[in-house]
């Protein structure tokens, strides 16, 4: 799919606030609310926005511990690889996992009460799941960036934000 700028505008605004009105969008990228809310559309159809979420915060909700998770798995056959996968998706505490090259086959990011309920994480869970051969925990010491959006070149929406006229919409 190609995006133009004002596509690009619309992402870049709703990055930063996805509860933003499609009135307030709109304005912003220089677009009418009914081709805004086309494009806003098209730009969820294609997967391109996956959906939009509440960041909360683990440590409010008491879970302030994060830990770094890579895993091994005793062998990469197809199977294996669903077999993990599904367990994984099933503990509540893992945040994410990235299918890895190198050392490692797995990484997670898992949230934990504190010391002991990570043990009880790694014990009865991540030790548990299908074919894992080794586990080695990094706890995070604070946080130093935690970005949800990408980075959006202003120089390719520079045209937008001013709210002052009409850009022309080109989503047919």
């Amino acid at each position: 799919m190609s995006l133009d700028r004002i596509d690009l505008a619309i992402l870049d605004n709703l990055q930063k606030d996805g509860r933003m009105s499609n009135a307030t969008l709109a304005e912003k990228v220089g677009l009418s609310q009914s081709a805004c809310s086309r494009r806003l559309d098209m730009l969820e159809k294609s997967g391109v926005i996956r959906g939009y979420h509440a960041r909360l915060s683990n440590k409010m909700l008491g879970h302030p511990v994060t830990v770094i998770v890579n895993v091994s798995l005793s062998g990469q056959a197809d199977k294996q690889l669903r077999e993990f996968e599904t367990a994984v998706r099933r503990c509540p505490n893992v945040l994410v996992c990235y299918l890895m090259s190198g050392e490692y086959d797995y990484l997670l990011r898992v949230a934990a009460k504190d010391l002991e309920d990570y043990e009880r994480i790694h014990k009865f869970w991540l030790s548990a799941m299908p074919h894992v051969t080794k586990i080695n925990s990094s706890f995070a010491l604070r946080e130093v960036a935690d970005r949800t959006g990408l980075g959006i070149e202003p120089s390719l929406i520079e045209i937008t934000g001013t709210g002052k006229g009409r850009a022309s919409d080109t989503s047919g």
